[in-house]
This record gives structure tokens, C-alpha cells and sequence, in this order.
């Protein structure tokens, strides 16, 4: 998966296409103002990071990542945004304070609070400090990666334009349902855990809004490992996250989202196991 830029966005270690669809009243796919219908407010670009190859991206991808990024409450909104947390697939609970780097994460009776940028930290079981045992030293080195892989299952939409980022316009698609959608690739370049991924990202025409994506674990593979739904939007703070990840079979989706300008005192440093932010 991409790699994550702390204070303004993401960095991405995967490929994504990006599917997006015109909306009603259009004679082409372009993408249009904000707004869940066909809206005329002007889109403000938000800036590409450094490392976005932009010689090899086009216009029409980069202004539905722009799109995108002002449906889920803007580029001001998203570098204001400090502490997130989330629960993944595996009953995990996490939380990551963009502006520091620092990374807290739970299951069951452990915790792992590390850094992002040092790469150090402690690990903890029961609230009794492991770092120096075996059991601790395997959770700390596996820090790096399930934040990269388990914030991209969260704020993918924000990485459009990330460090290594490749995008460009496919064309036409449709969602699962039917629905007509608008398909961008992403692809990457030296950047992340897994630069082969590619991805598959659908945004509803309706709500200019990614509503579904699909992964490929190599960018040249005809079929993807999975596609599935990113539906279920909700106001977060000062953002609009979805929280469905479902295949239409099975139930996965991210719980106890939450999304915050501040950060407790403390919060990111407790050892020991704690409630779920609502």
C-alpha cells in the first residue's frame, strides 16, 4: 500500500484506479462544481506533493481528485484535521495524530505506541511494558506497515495526488449496481510497501464521491484480487469518511471512526487497552 504524508496527506504504496461519472445533465464526463447534484460551484485545486508525477498524470484525473477531495470537506479541512481513529477489519483499533506521526494501536489486551518518523516505540501487554521481549520487538517492526496498509483502507480518497502517485483518466465504467461511473488509474513509482499495486477507484456521479475500488496486487494483472463498496458516508469532524468496505456478500467495514483538529493529553501515550472514541 502507499505510504502516508502525516500533516497534509498520504503517502501511497498501492495503484489505484478511480472511477467517476458524469453527472446527470452532462453531455461528457468531466468533472463538475461541489454539491450531491449537478452543482456549479467552483472545485479548488488542492496541491500535489512532491514526488507526484505530474508529467505523466492528466488534467481530467487530477480535477476529480480535486472534486473528491472538496466533497469530503476540502484540503483545508484535511490538513486541519489532526487525530483520526478507526477500528479495521481485524477488530484493531488505531489512532494517528498527523502532526506528530504518532501511532497508537490496540487489539485485545496489547498496544504499540510508535512514531512514524523515528520508527521507535513501546510495546505493551496488559499494560506491562514488552518492548524488550521477543513478542514485542515483532509487534513494534509491524507498526510501519499495518498503519500504511490500515489508514489506506480508511482515507484512500485523500491520496490522489500523493508522493509517486501516477494518474490518469481511463474512461467510462459502471459501479456494481449498474450504475455509470468514471474510471481513473493510479499507479505508483518507488513509493510505499507494495509499488506494483494498482487500484481501481469509482465515484458516483451523484455524489462525486469514490462509492467503490478495486485491487490489483500488479499493475499489469487483467482481473483484480477484489472490488468492493466504499459507501456509507458520514460527517466525521471536520471530515465526510465512508465507512462500508462490503464485496455486497460478506460484512466488512471500519467502525468507531472518528476524526478531531485536537488531541487529548495523554491519549496517544496510554499502555493499557482503552474505550473506543465515539
Amino acid at each position: 500500500m502507499p505510504v502516508l504524508r502525516f500533516a497534509s496527506s498520504l503517502l501511497p504504496s498501492v495503484a489505484i484506479v478511480l472511477v467517476l461519472s458524469a453527472p446527470s445533465g452532462c453531455s461528457s464526463s468531466k468533472p463538475l462544481g461541489s454539491g450531491t447534484g449537478g452543482g456549479s460551484a467552483k472545485v479548488v485545486a488542492y496541491p500535489a506533493a512532491e514526488g507526484f508525477d505530474q508529467a505523466g498524470s492528466d488534467a481530467r484525473a487530477q480535477a476529480w481528485a480535486d472534486t473528491v477531495m472538496q466533497q469530503m470537506g476540502g484540503y483545508a479541512a484535511w490538513q486541519q484535521t489532526r487525530l483520526l481513529g478507526w477500528d479495521f477489519l481485524d477488530n484493531s483499533y488505531q489512532l494517528w495524530d498527523k502532526q506528530t506521526g504518532d501511532f497508537r494501536w490496540q487489539k485485545d489486551t496489547l498496544v504499540a505506541v510508535y512514531n512514524l518518523t523515528t520508527k521507535q516505540g513501546r510495546a505493551y501487554s496488559k499494560g506491562q511494558d514488552i518492548s524488550t521481549t521477543e513478542k514485542g520487538q515483532k509487534l513494534l517492526n509491524r507498526m510501519y506497515p499495518v498503519w500504511v496498509n490500515n489508514s489506506w483502507w480508511l482515507l484512500m480518497p485523500f491520496k490522489l495526488k500523493d508522493s509517486g502517485v501516477t494518474l490518469t483518466y481511463k474512461g467510462p465504467g459502471q459501479l456494481m449496481d449498474g450504475t455509470p461511473a468514471e474510471v481513473l488509474n493510479m499507479t505508483f513509482k518507488n513509493v510505499g510497501v507494495t509499488p506494483d499495486n494498482k487500484y481501481e477507484v469509482y465515484i458516483s456521479p451523484k455524489t462525486k464521491l469514490v462509492e467503490e475500488w478495486a485491487y490489483f496486487p500488479k499493475a499489469t494483472d487483467a482481473q483484480p484480487a477484489f472490488r468492493r463498496r466504499w459507501t456509507e458516508y458520514k460527517q466525521y469532524g471536520p471530515l465526510k469518511l465512508a465507512a462500508d468496505r462490503t464485496d455486497g456478500k460478506d460484512g466488512r467495514r471500519l467502525g468507531h471512526i472518528t476524526a478531531s483538529t485536537t488531541v487529548p493529553a495523554g491519549l496517544l501515550q496510554n499502555p493499557a487497552p482503552i474505550a473506543r472514541l465515539e
